[in-house]
């Protein structure tokens, strides 16, 4: 035996021996490492499970023992389910030799991890970052409400600049009935035919401004409401304690909020303007001339006519200017809507990726341990491939070995031992027979 291991280690090349002795070393380090993956396997699970049952919690929206249990019942079965996957894939892929059986669980090695993810890890998530990614929501929530006020004030206010526009056609008219009074216009004085539509232009003019300039104050209120809204509304997003009791408070500050927009996109005099610039020309009420002759009558009547010409052309004027406030963009209609932590970090994981990736790397560690003794274990069978038994034998294989050997030889003697007395009990002749014969 001494013999045939000398002539196979002698007859091992340097790259063989060198492969031999890396195999048995890694052989070495994985029995060590074994002796506490399993506990180290477990914690990771347990570990995960807690905040399973955390992330859990906030979906349900009893607290009663049922879903006390139901919560239990859920991470113990992730933890479980988490080890269990885990322990397969360390024992199973690193032994697969064939290229089939690699890719294979490979495949299954991924798709495992997908549905830890989806059952798990957005959860950790969840509990990790769920009150920090619901403040998020409501401080986005605010800034959409801001806008909307913003841009309702800035409608309104637009609107309020038509104001300027119907009082330069009121003062246009006004001066004209001035230069009619006085017989600059028709070329009699005083308040005749001419004077009275002018007169009338101007007052509807006038009333028009009027209310104009009565939904000043109206904006104004509304605009300082809707931001002392806000400010509430921005207190509660960044106060301490739970953000679910704040969440409600945020909700009837939102509701309220809403109002005060719909008022304010309501007292935009835009459509009051453009109504009343397209019935400026069509509501003239011509009076009868009261010429003292024919010359005076033709003369009141082409500046009637210049008049209704004038009284058209600001129609135009007017109607433009309101058409283009009513073309402004509306603000874009915004609601509140409560959001559970959960759904909170999926909406904006984009800024809560280091809660993201550590609650994923919780789950899909293991994965790197798998690949870690994938590596070992080809690196393994690297070194002892091409070798025969004899030449991968070491020293403690061998007495190992030996003693096996003395150990079945023992055993073997009392077998014999325990037969020859047996058989001497059935027939001793043949135990006579053979002692003579010796």
């Amino acid at each position: 035996m001494r013999h045939k291991v000398t002539e196979a280690t002698q007859g091992l090349t340097a790259a063989e021996a060198k492969g031999l002795r890396t195999a048995k070393e890694l052989e070495g380090h994985l029995a060590w490492l074994d002796t506490f993956t399993p506990a180290a396997l477990g914690v990771l699970a347990i570990a995960s499970g807690i905040y399973t049952y955390l992330g859990v919690s906030t979906l349900l929206e009893d607290t009663g023992a049922m879903s006390f249990f139901a919560a239990v019942a859920y991470s113990i079965a992730v933890s479980v389910g988490i080890f269990v996957f885990w322990s397969y894939m360390l024992r199973l892929l690193p032994s697969m030799r064939s290229a089939a059986g690699f890719i294979g669980l490979t495949v299954s090695t991924i798709v495992g991890s997908l549905a830890i993810v989806a059952m798990s890890s957005w959860l950790n998530a969840a509990a990790l970052a769920g009150s920090a990614a619901v403040e998020q929501h409501l401080d986005y929530t605010v800034r959409d409400y801001q806008a909307a006020l913003e841009q309702s004030h800035d409608i309104a206010l637009s609107g309020q600049a038509l104001g300027r526009e119907v009082q330069r056609a009121r003062e246009a008219f006004e001066a004209l009935a001035d230069q009619e009074r006085s017989g600059e216009l028709s070329g009699a004085a005083g308040e005749g035919a001419v004077f009275r539509v002018l007169t009338q232009k101007n007052e509807e003019l006038r009333n028009l401004e009027g209310q104009i300039a009565g939904q000043q104050p109206l904006i104004e209120a509304a605009y300082e409401e809707g931001n002392a809204i806000l400010g509430r509304m921005r207190a509660l997003t960044v106060a301490p304690g739970p953000v679910e009791q704040r969440s409600v408070a945020f909700s009837e500050e939102s509701v309220r909020l809403a109002g005060v927009i719909s008022n304010l996109n309501q007292y935009s005099v835009a459509p009051l303007v453009s109504r009343a610039a397209a019935d400026l020309p069509a509501s003239v009420v011509l009076p009868e001339l009261d010429g003292r002759n024919s010359a005076v009558r033709d003369a009141q009547s082409s500046t009637i006519a210049s008049v209704l010409d004038a009284l058209d052309q600001r129609s135009r004027t007017l109607k433009q200017a309101a058409d283009e406030v009513l073309a402004l963009e509306p603000p874009q209609e915004t609601a509140y809507n409560p959001i559970s932590s959960a759904d909170a970090v999926i909406r904006y994981a984009g800024s809560f990726v280091p809660s993201w990736s550590g609650a994923i790397a919780i789950d899909l560690l293991p994965a790197i341990l798998v690949f870690v003794l994938a590596i070992a274990q080809a690196a393994i069978r690297s070194g002892r491939d091409g070798l025969s038994i004899e030449e991968t034998l070491t020293l403690a294989d061998l007495k190992a070995a030996i003693n096996a050997m003395k150990d079945v030889e023992a055993t073997m003697g009392v077998a014999d031992g325990e037969i020859q007395r047996r058989v001497a009990a059935i027939d001793p002749e043949p135990l006579v027979r053979q002692d003579a014969a010796e």
